[in-house]
């Protein structure tokens, strides 16, 4: 798993995801299902405010072959960029 606080500027996403003010598990449960319809080497921006998500979101990364290539924080809300591995 690769982690990338500040990378180069990147190609935004096709995809998104907006979970800001739900609260765990909830975040983790959209994402689940939206990466299971992507395509492998497909990218999803995500926007949250529960500040748990990071650690949820790297374990599922973590754990199903995943890439978090990127996470960031403006303010109260926290920015993700995962891309779906070949598992």
């Amino acid at each position: 798993m690769r982690v990338t606080v500040n990378e180069a500027p990147m190609q935004k996403p096709k995809l998104s995801l907006d979970a800001k003010g739900l609260v765990c598990p909830e975040p983790l449960m959209l994402l689940r299902n939206r990466v299971r319809d992507m395509s492998v080497g497909e990218r999803i921006e995500i926007t949250a405010t529960d500040p748990t998500t990071y650690k949820d979101f790297s374990d599922y990364c973590h754990y199903l072959g995943h890439e978090l290539v990127h996470h960031s924080q403006q303010g109260d809300v926290l920015y993700f960029v995962v891309e779906k591995g070949g598992s």
